[in-house]
């Protein structure tokens, strides 16, 4: 660390009084500037879990006049006795299996492993979004524990918890206007999501140094939706200043919602709840029972016309004034390093569920593959490409790979593309490894990168197995993240020379074993659908 990085450290932690360090006990006890808080040694770590960062966000719990639904997050009151902070908090009110620490409106609780909890050393901070879209998911989940990660790099991890979903993105503003005239409380209820993000990276800012972290260099990384959220954050203008590196694992946000489709929804989603939109509409959704809503997310979306409702950011002119990667890079990131990542075999993760999937012919494949490579192109033409370029492919591999060039990959070379016409540091990877898990038919999948950089391959649900060869993918990837935390590089000993991306070459390092860096891979891919233009589903 240079001086001026040392001067920046001392600045930022002298609000902070650390408890005199309990030496490797079981009770590490830390001061925040809300209050004392006491974890535990595990495993060779300080582990702090469901650590307050926001007051409860219910309809009843809110400094104005008792509200908190849909209104931007809260600093947690000061307390005076001691936290214990021993087990996950609440995850966000969601649909689907429940969470085994309970669902609540009452969730922004973020959870921190360190080597040491001291300010005696400044480390680097990696704080993970968790993934689920915007509608499911918590910082609890077992492939996100930071034990292994924080050991490997002598780093501190964090995950939070935020609001999701309808709780977290409902676009009200409009509709509040209409009945009001003006602006009022609601104006940010379509990026709360987003903001209780900014609240917990401020929190991290403001508390990590007195955890062993050092507050000027704090990456933020997240798979699927949580490359979603990062990348919005990254055009944020209230997010700025928050963090210094930033990684996606195969997700990207280049359209936010717009605020009509948004308005549309909110119109769905009302309904759902026998409402309409009027001012004992907006009056009852902020009272109505979290179950209800919940409920209510079932109903099929106005806009992409079918499935589940679509909630994430929107274009509201209040938090977000442009969209995350359109019509160019946002110019208040183009300084952060960032790693935008993706995997060879996305969507064998999403569609494999379907056995029939694996059974395509050549005559059904045309009329498949339309629905689930989400643009307008024609099958035909995608099919007759394919089997040029890959004559060795089935119908069913054919049909795996264009859902994945047309429908996930599409947003990361957007976003790449995006960063390298303006010169920022960019490093691209490809995840080529396959697991052999369920026999290999799932290759790279989506979600195979996580257990990899957490060092979590031995967790019951890890896509990977705990294989020998899982576990050197481990070493590769999160010696890779933990190298781009400190440095704002990814490179390893172990790793090629890893070339930011570039127009003229798209370096793109390929994770397997072994690795290797190749220019443009994909590339006939890439051209076939740059032909059409990309707009992110939903938004």
């Amino acid at each position: 660390m240079n001086r001026r990085d040392s001067l920046k450290f001392m600045g930022a932690a002298a609000g902070l009084m650390a408890v005199p360090a309990l030496a490797r006990t079981n009770t590490p006890q830390v001061m925040t500037q809300a209050g004392p808080v006491i974890g535990q040694s595990k495993s060779g770590v300080d582990v702090f879990l469901g650590l307050r960062y926001g007051q409860d966000t219910g309809p009843n719990n809110g400094p104005n006049n008792g509200k908190a639904r849909f209104r931007p997050p809260v600093k947690p009151k000061p307390w005076t006795k001691p936290y214990i902070a021993d087990h996950y908090g609440a995850a966000a009110p969601q649909a689907g299996t429940p969470d085994p620490y309970g669902q609540s409106e009452d969730c922004l609780f973020l959870n921190i492993w360190t080597p040491q909890a001291s300010a005696g050393k400044r480390r680097p901070v990696m704080v993970y979004i968790h993934g689920g879209a915007y509608n499911t998911g918590s910082g609890g989940s077992p492939l996100y524990d930071g034990t292994n990660l924080a050991l490997r790099g002598d780093v501190v991890v964090v995950t939070l918890n935020h609001r999701l979903n309808a709780f977290g993105y409902l676009y009200l503003a409009r509709l509040e206007h209409e009945v009001t005239g003006a602006p009022g409380p609601l104006a940010f209820s379509g990026n709360c999501g987003q903001l209780d993000i900014h609240l917990g990276l401020e929190w991290v800012r403001d508390n990590i140094a007195a955890f062993g972290g050092d507050p000027g260099c704090i990456m933020v990384f997240g798979q699927s939706g949580g490359g979603a959220k990062i990348a919005t954050l990254l055009a944020t203008p209230a997010a700025k200043g928050l963090f210094h590196r930033a990684a996606t694992m195969s997700g990207q946000q280049v359209t936010a919602s717009g605020p009509g489709n948004a308005a549309q929804r909110t119109i769905a989603f009302l309904a759902a709840l026998g409402l309409k939109p009027d001012a004992d509409g907006l009056a009852q959704v902020q009272t109505r029972p979290m179950a209800d809503l919940v409920a209510a997310l079932k109903t099929i979306d106005p806009v992409i016309g079918k499935g589940g409702l679509y909630f994430g950011p929107v274009l509201d002119e209040a938090v977000l004034f442009r969209h995350p990667f359109w019509p160019d890079a946002p110019e208040q990131s183009r300084a952060i390093p960032m790693i935008i990542g993706n995997t060879h075999d996305e969507t064998r993760a999403f569609l494999s569920g379907n056995p029939k999937n694996y059974t395509l012919t050549w005559d059904e494949l045309p009329g498949r593959l339309p629905d689930d490579y989400r643009i307008d192109i024609d099958p035909y033409l995608v099919v007759e490409t394919y089997r040029k370029l890959y004559p060795q492919m089935s119908p069913s591999d054919l049909f795996f790979a264009a859902t994945t060039a047309g429908r996930s990959w599409r947003g990361a070379i957007e976003e790449l593309e995006a960063r390298a016409k303006t010169g920022s540091v960019t490093y691209a990877y490809q995840v080529d490894w396959a697991t052999p898990k369920d026999g290999g038919r799932l290759g790279a999948p989506h979600t195979i990168d996580i257990p990899l950089v957490f060092r979590t391959t031995d967790v019951p649900d890890s896509i990977t197995t705990d294989s020998e060869d899982a576990r050197k993918m481990a070493d590769l990837f999160s010696d890779a993240f933990i190298a781009f935390a400190r440095t704002g590089s990814p490179q390893t000993a172990a790793l090629p020379d890893w070339k930011p991306y570039s127009m003229g070459k798209r370096e793109t390092m390929l994770m397997d074993l072994p690795p290797q860096l190749a220019n443009d891979p994909r590339g006939e891919e890439r051209k076939l659908f740059a032909k059409v233009p990309f707009i992110q589903q939903g938004t």
